[in-house]
């Protein structure tokens, strides 16, 4: 079992990062806020503009310590992660394997993620009574169901990934209503991402940016290639793979961003808006949502195919191994991720 180091996150916009002997140093108008041992380290992402140093970056690149570069406002920018380690072979064969199960594949991780959304709204119904006979919350579900049958008659990828989209405008058109806490200021109607265009969907994006690059971490450290996937087509530049396995995952983020949501843990002053329509986290905002993420990764969760608990920052890797061994021929089938 890998052991669940820290990430570092670098919120502060006028940070810069660089290189001490065995230590990572963050300066602030060139006073040091931050002495940690690369012992301690096994993520950096930085949301800051000044960057690192050059001799950091290279002692990250042999330590094999990533560094993900994001914008303050939660979009991906870069990754230095440097050379490609593992089995050549295992990448190889990874690419057979996608050409020649790709399909069944894909019908697998959207169907792990149709039922992981249903059981999300399942949970929310259980804990909120007055829900239970709300016509549109019931014909999302039924729409989830009917979505998951569907799936396994698709012929090739661009009809399933169109059952997957009717499936997500149902589940986003109720989303709105597992805010439950009636004293939240927050509201929800759409999913608008490239920006988004409300508070929830500010959290959504950062969040699932968060999750994406832990999962292309991941795949690096068991020898996957994270940029040939199975079900996103290829593009250059993005993580094809992570955004494959992370639709397994979707629900937890979701459940997190709800979570952080009833409890009031962030409100309408943690956001900016700008003049374009465009809402983002302010600097107090990705503090606190990055301060209950790392709590979350800390916690235990229950891994439904191990059958034993590991921590939940671990999710990543694990699900990363499975698919590994099946690339590799060790198990006959890619155990999705199922959220119960």
């Amino acid at each position: 079992m890998r052991k669940l180091l820290n990430t570092i996150y670098i919120t502060n916009e006028d940070a810069y990062l660089t290189l001490d002997g065995e230590n990572l140093i963050c300066k602030v108008e060139n006073e040091v806020r931050l002495r940690i041992p690369f012992d301690n380290i096994e993520n950096i992402v930085c949301f800051n503009y000044l960057g690192c140093s050059p001799a950091l970056m290279g002692k990250c690149v042999s330590k094999t310590i990533p560094i993900s570069f994001i914008s303050p406002q939660g979009k991906f920018l870069a990754k230095v992660c440097g050379e490609t380690k593992g089995n050549v072979f295992l990448r190889v064969a990874q690419i057979d394997r996608f050409r020649n199960d790709g399909l069944t594949l894909a019908q697998n991780t959207i169907a792990a993620k149709l039922v992981n959304t249903r059981q999300l709204i399942k949970r929310t119904l259980h804990d909120n009574p007055q829900l239970r006979e709300d016509g549109e919350i019931i014909s999302a579900m039924t729409a989830l169901s009917e979505g998951v049958q569907q799936l396994y008659n698709t012929q090739n990828i661009e009809q399933l990934i169109g059952i997957e989209g009717n499936c997500a405008r149902s589940y986003f058109s109720i989303f709105g209503k597992l805010i439950t806490n009636k004293r939240v200021s927050l509201s929800f109607e759409y999913r608008s991402k490239r920006p988004p265009l409300d508070p929830v969907n500010a959290v959504l994006s950062f969040v699932y940016t968060l999750f994406t690059n832990e999962f292309a971490a991941a795949l690096e450290a068991v020898g996957l290639d994270s940029y040939i996937g199975y079900c996103h087509t290829l593009r250059s530049g993005r993580v094809s793979l992570a955004c494959d396995l992370i639709e397994e995952c979707r629900c937890l983020a979701e459940r997190f961003v709800l979570t952080l949501i009833n409890l009031q843990i962030i409100g309408k002053d943690d956001f900016d808006r700008q003049v374009s329509g465009a809402v983002w986290l302010n600097d107090d905002g990705r503090k606190k949502v990055l301060t209950k993420w790392q709590e979350k990764k800390r916690s235990d969760y229950l891994h439904p195919y191990l059958k034993q608990k590991i921590p939940f920052g671990l999710i990543p890797y694990v699900q990363s191994n499975l698919l590994a061994k099946y690339v590799r021929g060790d198990i006959e089938e890619y155990p999705c991720f199922l959220n119960k």
